[in-house]
């Protein structure tokens, strides 16, 4: 059967399973929307963890940054799995022996201000959104390749799939419909690393064959160093950034992650504060097999691709391959006219965002030249370079480079689909929740009954797809880079103000408004004026001190800290109820 046959059997036969486990999980009332009736077990709530984690970053653009970029992508194995650490040990029993919902809630009731809510709302809904943005992106890379559409009807098609389940099942309807997701993300990310290990380096798990040696002796990472660098390009074990960007990318990583609405509110869904920490263990185990993975993934990905396409006639790579160019996420521009793809360092094209354009006719079709190459309305650049690939592809198209069998080819597809709908569905849940729980009832309208509460849930996370569908047809950057600015906006705005209200019983409502308000200021301004404003074709010269957009929530969050800090000294002490609940909570629980 051909790829697109099997992608629609596997994809629709798991589409189909996550659809009947959320009918008949459906929420009958707030308590099972929001928390799933504090009902998990925390096996399967280690597992619903683990998939709402592993997005569409995860799966699919984790490890095509890593093969584009080498050791410097390894700042997102750093950053993710250490911040997961991080949330396990520092935030996730203490605020589920809280008791309450959301963070929003937390923070509201901790900082005993309607003020410090409500701002919890706007960051939580603001960085929910940023987040959603990158994991309907991935959606739309995989419909768009799988299904043989454009990649914003791709796009458009996961809207509709995330709102049904997402606004239906509630968080019981989702974590058990991220059990699911995870066998299926799992099994497809870890199949095709297996055979291609066994192909390139004779040896069946790919974390030993990542230090392995391909056919003729040589190590699989000295053959890509090789490789590369007869192209053109550095060498794949050494990095290019500077060390202190590298720092605050994986600091902001880490307390982004531990301050990550989504993630936090699972642990309010296991009965205990016990099954709090052993769902983190379970959470974090499953994490690992994937993550141990990812940078063989991306060094067997970018070793097939530098032995299969240069030098050779589009129609002899892959044929695989050749079906990513249909939806604008692979081109080839034959600037020399010998024929041949000619692949190196710079862009191929010279229009601001580097992406192709192809000069299509009347039903649609790409109108093709003499050597088969799609014709562009792009302008060329002086550069070389003749292939252009949107690194989100790496993953999804790595079995078809190596030339797998179909099935495995949609298998990879289901899987890509699961990382990213699971956590929309989740992040949804959490744009919902703060919109119906902690704006209308617990801000606008304390009287508000319970079902009005449950139609507001439902309201707010059709809209927040609505927002997010767009931010996917319109996307800010690469799937990873668009989550790594979620972690910045989170590092910078909720981490500080969780950990104090933890562990500092002097910190006050002032302080922490106040430095919430700077440190999500100055790092949403930062991003916004590199990524949208300021299109240089060297960034990094207007970066300050060489910190990258990605980086500068780790300065955002110091400043919150310090903010916080100098402001609470100077106002009024909380009131004695709320010191001895900061006191209450910390101590051991009871069974």
């Amino acid at each position: 059967m051909s790829v697109q046959a099997w992608t629609y059997i596997i994809v629709g036969l798991s589409f189909a399973l996550y659809i009947y486990i959320a009918v008949r999980s459906r929420a009958s009332n707030t308590g099972e929307f929001y928390v799933a009736g504090k009902g998990v077990s925390p096996l399967a709530n280690g597992a619903a963890t683990a998939a709402d984690w592993m997005s569409a970053a995860s799966f699919i653009g984790m490890a095509g940054l890593i093969s584009f970029w080498g050791r410097d992508g390894g700042v997102f194995l750093m950053g993710w799995t250490g911040g997961y650490v991080l949330l396990a040990l520092l935030l996730a029993p203490y605020l589920r022996k809280f008791g309450r919902f959301t963070v929003p809630d937390f923070i509201g009731d901790r900082y005993y201000s309607q003020v410090a809510r409500v701002l919890a709302i706007l960051c939580a809904i603001f960085v929910s959104l940023t987040y959603v943005a990158g994991q309907m992106r991935g959606v739309g890379v995989v419909f768009s390749r799988f299904l043989e559409v454009d990649i914003n009807v791709g796009v458009i098609i996961g809207m509709v799939i995330v709102f049904f389940y997402a606004v239906l099942g509630g968080m019981k309807g989702i974590t058990y419909t991220q059990v699911a997701q995870y066998c299926v993300l799992i099994f497809a990310f870890m199949v095709p690393a297996i055979f291609i290990s066994i192909m390139l380096t004779n040896n069946p798990v790919p974390q030993l064959g990542l230090g392995g040696a391909v056919e003729g002796g040589e190590h699989l990472l000295d053959k890509l160093d090789g490789l590369g660098q007869e192209l053109g390009f550095g060498a794949y074990t050494e990095g290019s950034r500077g060390m202190l960007d590298v720092f605050c990318i994986t600091l902001a990583l880490m307390a982004g992650t531990a301050g990550l609405p989504h993630v936090i509110v699972r642990f309010y869904t296991v009965r205990k504060v016990k099954d709090a920490r052993m769902s983190a263990f379970w959470a974090l185990l499953f994490i690992s097999v994937l993550y141990t993975t990812a940078p063989a993934v991306a060094a067997f990905a970018r070793t097939n691709l530098l032995n299969e396409v240069p030098g050779k006639r589009f129609d002899q790579i892959p044929q695989g391959l050749q079906k990513w160019e249909k939806s604008g996420l692979l081109a080839w521009a034959d600037k020399n006219g010998d024929g041949l793809i000619q692949y190196g360092p710079g862009k191929v094209f010279a229009d601001n965002d580097g992406k192709p354009s192809f000069q299509r006719g009347e039903g649609g079709e790409v109108v093709r030249g003499p050597q088969g190459q799609g014709l562009l309305v792009n302008e060329l650049t002086a550069s070389d370079n003749e292939l252009y690939i949107d690194q989100d592809i790496m993953v999804l198209a790595n079995p078809e480079i190596a030339r797998l069998p179909n099935w495995v080819v949609g298998l990879v597809a289901a899987g890509g689909l699961a990382a990213a709908l699971s956590t929309a569905a989740g992040l949804l849940l959490v744009i919902s929740t703060a919109f119906a729980h902690d704006l209308m009832k617990k801000t606008i309208n304390p009287k508000l009954d319970e079902k009005k509460e449950l139609l507001f849930a439902r309201l707010g996370a059709g809209v927040a797809v609505l927002i997010a569908g767009a931010f996917g047809i319109w996307p800010p950057g690469f799937v990873a880079q668009v989550v790594a600015f979620a972690f910045g906006l989170a590092a910078a705005s909720f981490f500080p103000a969780i950990l104090m209200g933890i562990f500092s019983k002097r910190m006050n409502r002032e302080g922490v408004i106040a430095g919430m308000v700077v440190g999500l200021a100055f790092t949403a301004a930062y991003i916004i004026y590199h990524v949208f404003v300021l299109k240089s074709p060297q960034p990094q010269n207007h970066w300050w001190a060489g910190i990258s957009p990605m980086g500068i929530g780790a300065v955002g969050m110091m400043l919150n800290f310090c903010v916080a800090w100098l402001v609470s000294r100077i106002t009024p002490a909380p009131p004695e109820h709320v010191q001895k609940m900061v006191e209450e909570i910390r101590l051991p629980e009871v069974d």
